[in-house]
């Protein structure tokens, strides 16, 4: 898949079917609705496009808004670049562009500068300032300028409508399980192995604490997590167990991400590690001790292993 940036100005028109979305999280509705479009490209014997932004509109339309995000921009686009399509178009989104009505933004950015011929839009997509009209609106548009228009066929997953909003809602509810269903993959976060206050290590359960790539990316609900752990020095995937609290056993002020990986040992400080969520264990709770403390990561540290071993055939 080529992958180009249209600067202002810039054109790489070229007659093709094309979607058009932030799709963050490329997630199982995405790569359906991408389908489609190679699929009617295909028919029609044109190359196929999917259109995306470098930021979140939202962070142009409103300075106060703090986008939690499902992937960062460079995980999106690698994510996209394994689809069948042909060419992504990262559009950077400004002040100019977020003015720009959906008639305007057909003609000017999809039809003159991106060649589009066929637009196929998500079943409930809506685009341009204000984002008032909808897709009888984007077919008349369409006729005036020579431009089809297609409305794509949701997904449902589990007697859910996919969508990287309901993904964000069942994340928020430590409900992974069902969101790597939807997104088509375990939800992960990846950052740097920092170092921490060395709690878990005197409870006899080291953990590394982990200050996340992207500030934005959503962080799932408190609580404790059986997680598969990537890490450049330990040359595979290891099995593990995540929390992510305040650590009110012992009078937390802030939120931390510990990861206690099993079977390995070494100083990785600075290192990146990278964790994908299986299941949640349980919420986060506050102990009478330490040592009652320690006693429940033994239990939690079983369930996380019979979890990860039913998943993958071993602990």
């Amino acid at each position: 898949m080529d992958i180009i940036t249209l600067d202002e100005g810039k054109s790489e028109a070229v007659a093709c079917v094309a979607t058009i979305g932030f799709f963050d999280g490329v997630h199982c509705g995405h790569r359906h609705l991408i389908r489609q479009v190679t699929e009617e490209a295909a028919r029609r014997s044109l190359p196929s496009l999917v259109v995306t932004f470098d930021r979140h509109p939202r962070q142009v339309l409103d300075s106060e808004y703090c986008p939690r995000m499902l992937t960062t921009f460079t995980e999106r686009i690698q994510l996209l670049s394994q689809t069948d399509v042909d060419r992504c178009v990262v559009l950077p989104f400004n002040r100019r562009m977020a003015s720009l009505t959906a008639r305007d933004f057909m003609s000017e950015v999809l039809l003159k500068r991106l060649g589009v011929k066929v637009l196929v839009t998500g079943y409930d997509s809506r685009f341009g300032s204000g984002r008032s009209d909808g897709f009888d609106d984007y077919v008349g548009y369409g006729k005036d300028m020579g431009m089809e228009v297609l409305r794509g066929e949701p997904l449902v997953v589990g007697g859910v409508g996919v969508s990287s909003s309901v993904i964000r809602s069942l994340l928020c509810e430590g409900e992974v399980t069902m969101a790597a269903r939807c997104l088509g993959y375990p939800y992960m976060l990846a950052g740097t192995v920092v170092a921490g206050e060395r709690i878990g290590r005197r409870l006899g359960f080291p953990t590394a604490n982990i200050l996340p790539d992207d500030e934005s990316q959503l962080i799932p609900a408190s609580g404790v997590y059986a997680v598969k752990v990537s890490l450049p020095s330990a040359g595979r995937q290891l099995g593990g167990m995540m929390n992510i609290g305040m650590r009110p056993t012992f009078g937390g002020e802030r939120m931390t991400l510990e990861v206690h990986v099993f079977g390995f040992s070494g100083d990785i400080y600075g290192q990146r590690m990278a964790v994908s969520f299986v299941s949640r264990l349980r919420g986060e709770c506050k102990f009478r001790s330490g040592e009652e403390l320690a006693a429940r990561l033994a239990e939690d540290e079983a369930a996380a292993r019979a979890v990860l071993g039913s998943v993958t055939g071993n602990g």
